[in-house]
């Protein structure tokens, strides 16, 4: 019986294997996108006019010179909004078809505007603006002349939009690959069709009317997203200045630069890392640990690496009542401003399972101090400085597979709001693997890929060529570094002997092996403060779950031989608890009633900690 691995092998980076010759023949060579330099967040609206979501998943109103507005909030947001009744609704479709240019389905929405909520907004826009020109995007006629009502001394402009072609799926604004390198060809996306903007009368208004099927993929819907652009796009050609809620035109406009889907790039693969941000002091890296003190040296050596990489901004951890106060005191010396917080228990995981309490990860939408936060989990290393990253917009990340992201690096913007919505929905979404990743892929699902060089997995695929090994290896060695992050998955360099990755000795994560890359993160343990690495040392309980599987390995006759190899890590030797025999532990690994006894640390230094609210 092999023992328990030491670690949490985190769900969402065992991916599925997909043939990457296959995928690369689904795309067309064409002239890359621009370089993207500015990508910021579109603020939107949800639940109220007091809060704000990064993510296009709403509908909304955007009035130019007066406000915005929504007419629906998405099923996600406001459990609220009522079809109409099953008696009347063929025949509001059968209308909404005759009375629409193209009779596309994909654009229709079936829900009853609430023309009392709207009716008490005009009654405000009209008390302080006057409207030359009000467009109407995506609505029937019968809805204009209720627009016309409401607002009777506007010219009532019903904008045309043509509709994205049927080839053009959600599948193929978020492929599962892109070739980020360009060695076969240029990675673009779909052009979706584009309004054209009447020059008079002048419009200061604009409302928008967004499909919304609660029973179908609403929240992937291309004419939903294609709507929801098309109604930014006029909003930031504006040039007025009284809104019910402003958006940043220059945020705005620069989000309109990004690629429409994660089907190209929205940073270039060799990004300009001498960024300047006037507002440095309002960004920071952010990670987490709960229920967790093993994690504890990787977030210590994360640390390190974000300032030999050069990055000056604030480093935040979130911490539970779990983390004692020794484990504390370490994370402060390393730098990390200290953050306890109450966790968030996933409701849909199994008690003491690895993702129990991963939900916890919405907190860092509570650390409303800072505008930007670029999350890393707590067992990467920064390689070359990501501060560039800050230019981007919620949410932006690497590629996972499929149309997700991977959420171990990704670029969030603090909102109560959000964090609210996140809340509000822990019992009715379903996550894909179980954990935070899945779960944000639901509420995020427009967001912005960067070269998985920003978050590059340390990982050898089944079908990997050697050429491709071979290829990764140079890559987790290259001096200087040509990643930016590398991630370490399986079993962590820490909870190894620093001799050799011990990932090779278990048959299962031997795709996660590599020395190159341990020894690469043990460079950067050894240019710690030596106060700092005593963090790494080895409980007892887990060198014998080293040794446990070196002899599995050995009975198995692993071919690499790595467990042949002679132990030299001074960590070996050295006791980190009153009780550290653990020899003697082996009699009994594998028994159900056996526990480590052992959990003696030394006193902690005073620290001070700073509380997010709690639930």
């Amino acid at each position: 019986m092999r023992s328990a691995s030491p670690g949490p092998i985190e769900a969402r980076h065992r991916l599925s294997s997909f043939n990457e010759e296959t995928n690369k023949r689904r795309f067309q060579r064409n002239k890359y996108f621009k370089d993207v330099e500015k990508a910021l967040h579109v603020p939107i609206q949800c639940r109220n006019l007091n809060c704000k979501r990064s993510t296009l998943k709403v509908v909304l109103v955007i009035i130019l010179l007066g406000s915005l507005l929504t007419l629906f909030r998405s099923p996600a947001v406001h459990i609220a909004d009522h079809p109409s009744n099953s008696a009347s609704r063929p025949s509001f479709v059968d209308r909404w078809v005759r009375e629409s240019a193209t009779g596309d389905r994909r654009y229709l929405s079936t829900l009853d505007v609430n023309w009392d909520q709207i009716s008490n907004v005009a009654e405000k826009l009209i008390d302080r603006n006057e409207y030359q020109g009000i467009g109407l995007l995506n609505f029937n006629n019968s809805e204009i002349d209720n627009w016309k009502q409401l607002i009777p001394d506007a010219e009532h402009i019903a904008l045309h939009l043509d509709h994205v072609s049927d080839s053009i799926t959600w599948e193929s604004l978020y492929p599962e690959w892109i070739d980020e390198e360009e060695e076969f060809e240029v990675p673009t996306c779909p052009s979706l069709p584009k309004i054209q903007i009447p020059g008079k009368p002048r419009i200061d208004l604009i409302a928008v009317k967004l499909p919304c099927n609660k029973f179908g993929r609403w929240s992937r819907d291309v004419a939903r997203l294609h709507l929801q652009l098309e109604a930014a796009r006029i909003a930031a050609s504006s040039k007025g200045n009284a809104w019910l809620y402003k958006p940043n035109l220059n945020r705005l406009r620069e989000k309109l630069q990004l690629p429409v889907g994660s089907c190209e790039l929205a940073v270039p693969l060799k990004a300009k890392e001498n960024f300047y941000s006037e507002r440095a002091h309002r960004e920071a890296y952010a990670t987490i640990l709960h229920s967790a003190h093993m994690y504890v040296c990787g977030a210590i050596a994360a640390a390190q690496s974000i300032r030999m990489a050069g990055s000056t901004r604030d480093l935040v951890i979130l911490v539970d009542e779990t983390i004692s106060e020794y484990y504390r005191g370490g994370l402060e010396a390393a730098g990390w401003k200290i953050h306890t917080i109450q966790r968030i228990r996933n409701p849909k995981a199994e008690r003491d399972a690895y993702n129990e309490w991963n939900y916890s990860k919405f907190r860092l939408w509570q650390l409303t101090n800072y505008d930007k936060i670029i999350f890393i989990d707590a067992d990467l290393l920064i390689m070359r400085n990501i501060d560039f990253l800050f230019e981007m917009p919620e949410i932006t990340a690497t590629g996972n597979n499929a149309t997700l992201f991977n959420s171990g690096v990704m670029v969030v913007e603090p909102s109560n709001c959000t964090f609210q919505l996140l809340m509000d929905h822990i019992n009715e979404i379903e996550s894909y693997n179980g954990g935070d990743q899945g779960y944000l892929n639901e509420i995020f699902t427009w967001w912005h890929r960067i070269p998985k060089h920003m978050n590059f997995l340390k990982h050898f695929w089944e079908g990997d060529e050697e050429e491709k090994k071979q290829m990764k290896i140079r890559l987790f060695g290259a001096n200087p570094p040509i990643l930016y992050v590398l991630h370490y998955l399986g079993n962590k360099p820490w909870l190894c002997f620093r001799d050799y990755d011990c990932n090779w000795n278990v048959d299962i994560l031997q795709e996660f092996a590599s020395d190159v890359a341990h020894k690469t993160w043990w460079k950067v343990h050894d240019a710690m403060p030596e106060g700092l690495q005593k963090f790494c040392l080895l409980r007892s309980k887990q060198k014998a779950a080293l040794e446990w599987d070196r002899r599995q390995a050995e009975k198995a006759n692993y071919t690499d031989g790595h467990w042949k190899i002679k132990i030299k890590d001074k960590r070996l030797k050295t006791c980190f608890e009153d009780f550290c025999f653990w020899e003697s532990m082996l009699w009994h690994w594998g028994e159900k009633n056996w526990t480590d006894n052992s959990t003696a640390t030394p006193a902690p230094p005073a620290i001070t900690t700073a509380s997010l609210p709690s639930l």
